[in-house]
């Protein structure tokens, strides 16, 4: 995928829609790479002073929960670019004026990303997980992207007074991108918080359970079930003990939130 990032010049020139409370990007995957492109060799021209952008997903966990954590809710409000991770967003978008091209869930928008990358030279940190799946994501992305440079990783299981070494390790790295999978919403809430911490990076792009994707920990949904918005089934069938009662709680609530806050 070649990306052209004079197509996508000055600030970010996609419409944004209001979907289950959260101001939306309409966009498609080639193009929220060239945004993520664009970003980073900007913020390569302003180590200093360049403020991360916080590239963050909506799904229905991320909708139920906005709507019952005013803190999440806050969190999300301060998004740079908010995209849709689950299909039943997409559906919700054709009742506005600018419909969602195509979901964008993150696990497929990292090789976007990855081949942006690999043509660009941007540079990434890999943040999150425990520190054996931290290292095998790593490698696992050593070999789909040879072209890709990893300047950096660091599982997830630190404290919170932990965060400037954190961040200090990142800025060291050069990284342009840095991915934080730390589980919602503390990876939204810590990526917000450690902006100011983080200047010269890009972008931070949350990313969820994409480690256990790369890794094979995790298989995907067949297709038919990701394009009927089924792909939470697949994932409670394979873990009803942990997922059963999170889809059966919040799936109502965000139904109910995708058709009262959608404008």
């Amino acid at each position: 995928m070649a990306v052209d990032i004079a197509t996508d010049s000055g600030n970010h020139d996609f419409p944004v829609v209001q979907v289950g409370g959260f101001p939306t990007a309409s966009v498609s995957r080639r193009k929220l790479a060239q945004c993520m492109v664009r970003d980073c060799m900007a913020a390569r021209e302003d180590r200093e002073n360049w403020i991360p952008k916080a590239v963050f997903s909506s799904n229905g966990q991320g909708i139920a929960l906005a709507g019952q954590d005013p803190a999440f809710a806050d969190a999300m409000a301060a998004a740079d670019i908010i995209h849709a991770d689950g299909m039943p967003v997409v559906f919700a978008s054709r009742r506005t004026a600018h419909p969602l091209p195509e979901r964008i869930c993150t696990t497929d928008f990292f090789h976007d990303a990855a081949q942006a990358a690999s043509e660009h030279k941007l540079r990434f940190f890999i943040l999150g997980a425990k520190e054996e799946q931290n290292r095998a994501v790593v490698e696992a992305i050593r070999k789909l992207y040879p072209d890709v440079e990893i300047v950096g990783r660091h599982h997830g299981y630190f404290p919170p007074e932990d965060d400037k070494r954190v961040c200090d390790l990142v800025r060291a790295s050069g990284a342009d991108v840095l991915w934080v999978a730390l589980g919602k919403p503390r990876q939204e809430f810590w990526s917000i918080r450690n902006r100011e911490n983080l200047k010269g990076v890009g972008w931070i792009k949350t990313c969820g359970g994409l480690y256990s994707f790369l890794t094979g920990d995790a298989p995907r949904a067949p297709g038919w079930m990701q394009a009927l918005g089924l792909e939470w089934l697949h994932r409670v069938a394979l873990d009803p003990k942990r997922l059963g009662w999170r889809y059966l709680t919040t799936n109502p609530y965000a139904f109910y939130r995708l058709v009262r806050y959608t404008r």
